[in-house]
């Protein structure tokens, strides 16, 4: 890690800027893939199936026995760790799910608004290094609790052309069996335009590499709806001199795994943090199966030194980081100053995995600086919020005077006209 101490605020907006990718460049070689699987289908899915992930795959649709047949292949131990966090997801989520209030503006204007399920959606479920059938109860949950009436999931199978067991486990315990063995910028494309095999979604949800999160992005623009810029995962960690350096360094190695594009962050107010860190950072790294992943993230990373906690509050917000933990003794206070984050970890006990596994909140969050915009996947995600509104013969009289007035001065004398006719109606 690169580390900086006390750097100029002048210096911040430099010192945070994520890893640069090469997008002209990138966006040319998806759009190609992109317009290949809208015209061809299936054949275009299955030719860049077997160019990218090395599988033949002939029926892209998971069988249903396989999806039954897969709990024998998961342990009993997983099994029981992917309920409880099913169950702590659910009740989570749950609670998100608000009824419609009527409002009545003035007498006999009534207005209310409705939350309507999106009705197909398309979960991507990252396969690559590292199977993530955690991501399917983080997706395929709160849409279940929406009411989405289809919902297909997408994943990139092994060399052999399978899912993994445990993604299909999971999935088949959430009630999804429309499975497909595609992955990368064909899924995206398969689910936008649709296939002979694989339905066309109105929204499309999940993380990925930036191939996948530049094919989300550039279908949105042909009206395909995603769930937020979702690209490398990341993490920024505050320690201030109650925090313990192993605790630190493990949630910072937690995140590089993830991959070569990872980003860490470490801001910290106490000079002594600084080797402590480093030294657990070494002695940990050894005992990891993916060292050479972490190794190449922690290249891109930093860890800066601030004069106090102000300081490192200003910075923090300024990064907008998709995961934030305040390991720090009254994290609780601190948290009140958080203004752009995609999810908050608080105190020396709450580490990110926690969050990302098992503890109940979404982990499919915000990155690259989009946390000073976007929130966090949700319930709320995957529906419509429509307004509703009624006016009876009280409510349109006591409010016709004022829409005409409004509509007059805007030039609009149809919309003048559509109140003023009934008015006249009333009267006569």
């Amino acid at each position: 890690m690169k580390v900086f101490k006390n750097p100029p605020p002048s210096s911040w907006s430099q010192l945070l800027q994520r890893p640069v990718f090469d997008t002209a460049s990138l966006e040319q070689k998806v759009q190609v893939i992109l317009k290949e699987v809208k015209t061809e289908g299936d054949a275009a899915v299955k030719r860049y199936t077997q160019l990218f992930d090395k599988a033949v795959v002939n029926d892209l649709q998971v069988e249903a026995a396989a999806i039954a047949a897969s709990a024998a292949h998961v342990s009993k131990e997983l099994q029981q760790a992917i309920r409880q966090a099913k169950s702590n997801i659910e009740t989570f989520h749950r609670a998100q799910v608000q009824p419609a209030v009527r409002i009545e503006t003035m007498p006999g204007v009534q207005c209310w608004r409705k939350s309507v399920p999106i009705q197909k959606v398309g979960l991507y479920i990252p396969g690559g290094t590292a199977p993530l059938f955690s991501t399917i109860l983080m997706l395929a949950i709160p849409a279940k609790i929406a009411g989405c009436s289809e919902i297909i999931l997408c994943s990139p199978p092994d060399a052999s052309g399978n899912l993994h067991p445990a993604i299909l486990f999971t999935a088949g315990l959430v009630g999804i069996s429309k499975i497909f063995k595609v992955g990368g910028v064909q899924a995206v494309a398969a689910m936008s335009y649709g296939t002979a095999s694989i339905p066309k979604v109105d929204k499309i949800f999940g993380p990925g590499n930036q191939y996948v999160t530049c094919a989300k992005q550039l279908v949105q623009k042909e009206g395909v709806a995603i769930d937020l810029p979702a690209g490398p995962s990341e993490v920024a960690v505050y320690a201030d001199e109650s925090a313990d350096p192993a605790f630190v360094a493990a949630d910072l190695l937690s995140q590089a795994e993830h991959g070569a594009d990872s980003q860490v962050l470490l801001v910290v107010n106490n000079e002594l943090l600084i080797e402590q860190v480093q030294k657990q950072l070494d002695q940990q790294l050894n005992t990891l199966p993916r060292k050479q992943l972490a190794v190449k993230a922690l290249e891109n990373s930093k860890l800066v030194l601030v004069k106090n906690e102000e300081e490192a509050m200003a910075l923090l917000n300024e990064y907008a980081p998709e995961h934030l933990i305040l390991s720090s003794a009254h994290a609780e206070a601190l948290s009140e100053k958080v203004t752009n984050a995609g999810s908050v970890f608080l105190g020396h006990y709450s580490p990110e995995s926690a969050g990302d596994y098992a503890s109940g909140t979404n982990h499919t969050l915000p990155t690259n600086g989009y946390a000073r915009a976007y929130s966090g996947v949700s319930v709320d995600s995957f529906v419509k919020k429509i307004t509703f509104q009624k006016l009876d013969e009280t409510g349109i009289t006591a409010i016709g005077n004022t829409v005409i007035a409004m509509a007059n001065a805007e030039g609009l004398q149809a919309h003048a006209r559509a109140v003023s006719i009934r008015l006249e109606k009333g009267q006569a």
